[in-house]
């Protein structure tokens, strides 16, 4: 599928070649997305933010869409996306950018900011807040909360399973995971799990699909993921721990401007309540800090308008 104005190329960095969508010239703002997704989760972004003079990038991160898929589980470790991310400053012909990201594009986005001010001269969040470093294991951590109960985490971690489940039907799942985690999902009514259950077997089959989210939509993602397959994004999941022991003395606050940005209905945003009531304590210069009340998970593809009047706001505040 082409997006009206919106051009992709691979570009080297870290390594590997990372594919970009990308429209527009000025400042350099640089999306990511999170998972199961794709830079196309950022469709709605292009035109505005290009049309208010910056050049907007969204790549497809290590292991999805048409960018390159590094064999190894620990070549997924934050440390390495974030090398990922701030190698494409210089390579897109740039010395700063604003990174702003969703899911696992917001801990990437937010690590760049942390560890390279140098480079990074604003962040943004969506649905995932900035938290410092755990002060504990994270893995047994979540093995203890979680105990006798399925946690997709912890679901996730055996290789090849949650792959296996996933690519036997990659249309019914990411249908059912979207669906899932957008605002009309009441998540207090879905079946009870156990530890040992799979994710979707016993997952009601949305009926109809949300406004936000087309059947043409859902075309682009199954497409790119019946190319990359799952294994690249999962593998995101499987290095928490080690990149807890790579973080040992990471700093702790970010001084940059920053914003962040969440849906009231995000599972996200219950499980890491304390984590965004704390967040101002480590994220300095916090200019905007808004809930988009209705919306879940998918921040920027459920509600566009706000969320690009929200950036919009953002970025002229830092010009």
């Amino acid at each position: 599928m082409s997006w009206p104005g919106v051009s992709q190329r691979r570009v080297a960095t870290n390594g590997i070649s990372l594919n970009i969508a990308e429209a527009g010239k000025g400042p350099l703002v640089l999306l990511l997305h999170g998972f199961p997704e794709s830079w196309y989760s950022w469709r709605h972004q292009f035109a505005p933010l290009a049309a208010a003079g910056y050049h907007v990038v969204a790549p497809d991160m290590r292991g999805y869409g048409k960018s390159d898929r590094p064999a190894g589980i620990t070549a997924y470790c934050q440390s390495e996306v974030v090398k990922d991310i701030i190698g494409l400053v210089p390579a897109l012909g740039y010395k700063t950018a604003i990174v702003i990201g969703h899911d696992w594009g917001a801990p990437t986005a937010w690590a760049t900011a942390l560890n390279h001010p140098d480079v990074v001269t604003a962040v943004g969040g969506l649905s995932v807040p900035f938290m410092p470093r755990s002060p504990v294991q994270p893995m047994p951590m979540l093995r203890e909360m979680f105990k006798g109960q399925f946690f997709y985490q912890l679901y996730f971690q055996e290789p090849g399973v949650a792959e296996a489940e996933f690519e036997r039907d990659i249309r019914m799942c990411l249908k059912k995971f979207l669906v899932l985690g957008g605002g009309e999902t009441d998540l207090a009514s879905l079946p009870v799990k156990g530890e040992h259950d799979d994710m979707f077997s016993n997952m009601p089959e949305p009926k109809t699909l949300p406004k936000w989210l087309t059947e043409a939509d859902l075309d682009f993602f199954v497409e790119e993921f019946s190319r990359s397959g799952l294994r690249g994004p999962l593998n995101y999941y499987r290095n928490h721990d080690l990149y807890w022991e790579l973080t040992r003395d990471a700093p702790t606050t970010v001084r940059q401007p920053a914003m962040y940005v969440a849906g009231t209905h995000d599972g996200v945003v219950m499980m890491a309540a304390a984590g965004i009531e704390m967040m101002p304590h480590f994220v300095t210069d916090l200019r905007i800090n808004k809930m988009i009340p209705g919306i879940g998970h998918w921040t920027q593809q459920e509600a566009p308008d706000a969320v690009n009047e929200l950036i919009l706001d953002f970025l002229k505040q830092i010009d």
